[in-house]
């Protein structure tokens, strides 16, 4: 098959791993560059489907949650649990295996909102909850938690601005757009292609989703 930056590999058809959950079917992973968004993308020292054949779980695997119309640019990593067994507060970060327990902190599951899109080559530590509609800049280390409808650059990540005024933004999370029948998501496509809330708002009146 000819690999070509166009083409885009569907998050809900090629997922198989049951620790990443996967909400809708639009979501994708520009894949031109690498392997597939399980074999590249997400990074499980403990919880892919080589580790789970090899090792048997001494903690609770986290998850890695993805909501519907998500972007993820090619060469984007997002690591996973079991990354996380260097104690800086340890005199020695190794991982000794004979203390992998004890070393091992959990950073709970890691979350990527509806609508968001992530740059090329971005990189999600472990735990980060990123909110609707937020935008991850290329190459941008992201180390906490990125707020709905935001823009985070730099290594670490940080805001550089929010994509609409914060009324817009908290009428729009109340909206629930992302959680609308695919039909009628369809049938708003002009008004969410736009930033004009009233407009939105309107619509959605006459729809009867308001």
């Amino acid at each position: 098959m000819v690999k070509h930056w166009s083409k885009v590999e569907y998050l809900h058809q090629s997922v198989k791993n049951p620790n990443i959950i996967v909400k809708g079917t639009h979501s994708y992973y520009s894949d031109a560059w690498t392997g597939s968004f399980e074999e590249y993308v997400v990074r499980y020292l403990y919880g892919d489907a080589y580790s789970l054949e090899h090792w048997q779980p001494q903690w609770k695997l986290d998850k890695l949650y993805i909501g519907d119309y998500v972007c993820v640019g090619g060469e984007s990593v997002i690591l996973m649990g079991g990354n996380n067994t260097h104690r800086t507060d340890w005199f020695s970060d190794y991982p000794f295996m004979d203390k992998i327990v004890e070393s091992y902190e959990a950073k709970g599951d890691t979350v990527i909102g509806d609508g968001v899109w992530i740059g090329m080559r971005a990189v999600i530590l472990p735990g980060v909850k990123i909110g609707e509609g937020a935008v991850i800049g290329t190459g941008a280390v992201v180390t906490k938690d990125v707020e709905p409808y935001s823009i985070v650059a730099g290594n670490p990540a940080k805001e550089i601005k929010k994509r609409f005024a914060s009324d817009v933004i908290e009428e729009l999370l109340s909206l629930k757009i992302y959680d609308l029948p695919e039909e009628v998501f369809d049938r708003l496509r002009s008004e969410l292609c736009g930033g004009d809330i009233e407009r939105l708002k309107a619509r959605m009146k006459e729809l009867g989703v308001l």
